[in-house]
């Protein structure tokens, strides 16, 4: 038996928590007969399950796909407003897949997308504490002293941020390129830490997520993640 949430999320529908809010909202159906109950449990040999009319059938093969975002694209799979969207990078992918986590319109970098709903609910849970690594050029130069308030934490109009890890690269042209290292992902979060600090970024490049490196993939162009990746990957999924 399986709890019908976790069963669902294995059929890439989306990730666990997504799946319970379906559940709640009468869209899913066992044996023909609308389940409510998130705990309720499932026979995956013999009950049949389907998602606002659809059925269930075996899972698809899960697959993992690291891509390097470009600016100028969102991290989604449409868009009302007509811009172009990451899934018009992903050419000859057939598998419906979704973005872990987001990089905002104007940011670059690392990109994990997947069909994969437990690995979704696991990168994105703040109790996991995944480091994402970004290179962040700011307007001019930090002094150390506003680089360590970073690193202990900022105050943010949501909440007070985590340790963050944050060193200084380099200099271009007066304006420094720093590489900071957060595990938490609130919306624009590094952006905003560079603002408290008086210091706008000026472009945002994620570099790595966990031991996922982005090395020399180049922009705009993906990936399937290797065997050792996606073995790191199971490490961090919840059993």
């Amino acid at each position: 038996m399986e709890r019908l949430q976790k069963y669902m999320a294995r059929h890439g529908i989306a990730s666990r928590r997504k799946c319970e809010e379906l559940i709640g909202a009468g869209a899913v159906k066992v044996n023909g007969k609308v389940v409510t109950a998130p705990g309720t449990s499932v026979n995956p040999e013999r009950d049949k399950v389907s998602v606002n009319g659809k059925f269930l059938n075996q899972p698809p093969q899960k697959i993992y796909i690291m891509l390097n975002k470009p600016r100028g694209y969102i991290s989604s799979i449409s868009d009302t407003r007509g811009r172009k969207t990451i899934m018009d990078l992903l050419k000859n992918v057939e598998e419906r897949v979704y973005p872990v986590g987001r990089l905002d319109y104007d940011s670059e970098g690392l990109l994990l997308l997947t069909n994969d709903g437990e690995l979704t609910m696991a990168l994105t849970h703040p109790a996991r504490k995944v480091n994402k690594t970004y290179r962040v050029r700011v307007k001019g130069m930090p002094p150390s002293a506003s680089l360590v308030k970073m690193s202990s934490g900022l105050m943010l109009e949501d909440g007070p941020t985590a340790p963050a890890e944050v060193e200084y690269v380099d200099s271009l042209n007066g304006n420094a390129l720093l590489e900071i290292s957060i595990h938490e992902g609130r919306n624009r979060q590094v952006r905003r830490m560079c603002e408290v600090i008086g210091h706008p970024a000026l472009r945002l490049k994620r570099v790595s997520i966990g031991e996922l490196k982005l090395g020399d993939l180049k922009l705009g162009q993906f990936r399937h993640l290797t065997r050792q990746e996606v073995a790191w990957l199971k490490k961090i999924q919840p059993k």
